[in-house]
C-alpha cells in the first residue's frame, strides 16, 4: 500500500509528449534548450527556474495565476535535463547566459525571474549577471554557496539530501553511482522506494500539501531524467563547486523566501543569504516548509515581480 495521501494519484508512466507550448531554441554555443510557455499569450515575461532534479514544465496553478496577472510565464530545462543539451562542467553562473539567450529569442528586453530550490542559486546568478535585463528576481528555498562560512551546510536536511550531497562532495563518479539507481526508481512500476526517500524530506507542513503537488513533481522529475542523470549530476556538482559569481555582484531587486519547516534546504541557508545580501526583501517565515512555498507563495512572488515589470 503506497504511503502517499489518497488524493495523490500515482504518477503517470507514459512518455511526456511535446505540446504546442513547448519548443526548442538554439544557444550561441551550439546547444539547444527546451522551453515551456504558459500564462498570458503576451505581456511581461517571467522566467521560472526549476528545482533539482526536474524539468521546466510549469505547475498549472502557477500558469493560472500568471494568466490572471497578464504574465507570460517561461520555464526551461536546464542543460542535461529533458529536451536540453547537456553542458558538462557548467557553473551556477552559466544559467544567466542561457536565460539571456532565451530572452533574446523571445524578444524580451526586460523580464522577471524566480527560481525555487535548485533553481534558487540560478536565479541569484541572474540577479548578478543580468542586471541590465532582469528587473527583479525572487529566490525561494535557495541553498547557500558551499562552503558557506558560519553554517553547517547539511545540518537539518533530510537523510536523502545528506546522502546525495556527501556523494557530490566526493566527486562525479561517486555521485553518478548514487544517482543512477535513484533515477531508475523513478521509472519503475512501483514508485514506493522513491516516495520513501521523499518522506525523509517532508516536514508535516510539507506533507500536508504533497497531495496537491506530488504527482506534478514526480512527473516533472521523470521528464527531466528521461535522457539520464546528466542534468541532476551537473546541478549537484555546481551547487558544491565554485558558483562562478559572488553575491556582492547582485544588483537587481531581489526577494528571498525561506520556510523554517524546510528539510530539503534547511532554514539556516535562508538566514545566511539574508545576512549576505542585505538589500534583499526578506520573507523568512516560521510557518512554511519547502513545498508550501511552491504551493502557496508564488502569487505573492508574481505580484512583487509585476511591481517592477510595470515600471
Amino acid at each position: 500500500m503506497p504511503w502517499w495521501p489518497c488524493a495523490l494519484a500515482p504518477p503517470r508512466t507514459e512518455p511526456h509528449t511535446m505540446s504546442e507550448k513547448e519548443r526548442t531554441i538554439p544557444t550561441p554555443d551550439g546547444r539547444i534548450l527546451r522551453i515551456t510557455e504558459g500564462g498570458a499569450r503576451s505581456g511581461p515575461v517571467v522566467f521560472v527556474l526549476h528545482g533539482t532534479p526536474m524539468n521546466g514544465s510549469l505547475y498549472p496553478a502557477h500558469v493560472a495565476d500568471a494568466a490572471k496577472r497578464g504574465i507570460r510565464l517561461v520555464g526551461y530545462d536546464r542543460p542535461g535535463y529533458g529536451g536540453s543539451s547537456a553542458d558538462p562542467g557548467r557553473t551556477i553562473a552559466d544559467a544567466a547566459a542561457d536565460v539571456r539567450a532565451i530572452a533574446d529569442h523571445l524578444g524580451a528586453e526586460r523580464f522577471g525571474v524566480w527560481g525555487i530550490s535548485g533553481g534558487g542559486p540560478h536565479a541569484l546568478a541572474c540577479a548578478a549577471r543580468l542586471v541590465d535585463r532582469a528587473v527583479a528576481v525572487a529566490a525561494l528555498a535557495s541553498p547557500a554557496p558551499y562552503p558557506a562560512p558560519g553554517i553547517d551546510w547539511l545540518a537539518g536536511a533530510g537523510e536523502a539530501n545528506v546522502t546525495e550531497f556527501h556523494a557530490a562532495m566526493e566527486g562525479p563518479e561517486a555521485l553518478e553511482r548514487l544517482l543512477a539507481p535513484m533515477r531508475e526508481a523513478y521509472f519503475a512500476p512501483n514508485v514506493d522506494p522513491v516516495l520513501r526517500d521523499l518522506e525523509s524530506l517532508l516536514s508535516p507542513i510539507d506533507k500536508s500539501v504533497f497531495a496537491s503537488l506530488g504527482s506534478y513533481l514526480i512527473d516533472a522529475t521523470r521528464q527531466g531524467l528521461r535522457p539520464g542523470v546528466a542534468g541532476w549530476r551537473d546541478d549537484d556538482l555546481a551547487f558544491v563547486g565554485p558558483w562562478g559569481f559572488s553575491l556582492e555582484e547582485i544588483r537587481s531587486p531581489l526577494t528571498l523566501w525561506q520556510g523554517k519547516q524546510d528539510r530539503f534546504v534547511p532554514f539556516a541557508h535562508g538566514q545566511w543569504l539574508r545576512d549576505h545580501i542585505p538589500h534583499a526583501v526578506q520573507n523568512l517565515t516560521e510557518e512554511d516548509g519547502h513545498l508550501t512555498l511552491y504551493q502557496n507563495r508564488i502569487p505573492s512572488v508574481h505580484s512583487w515581480l509585476m511591481t517592477y515589470l510595470h515600471r
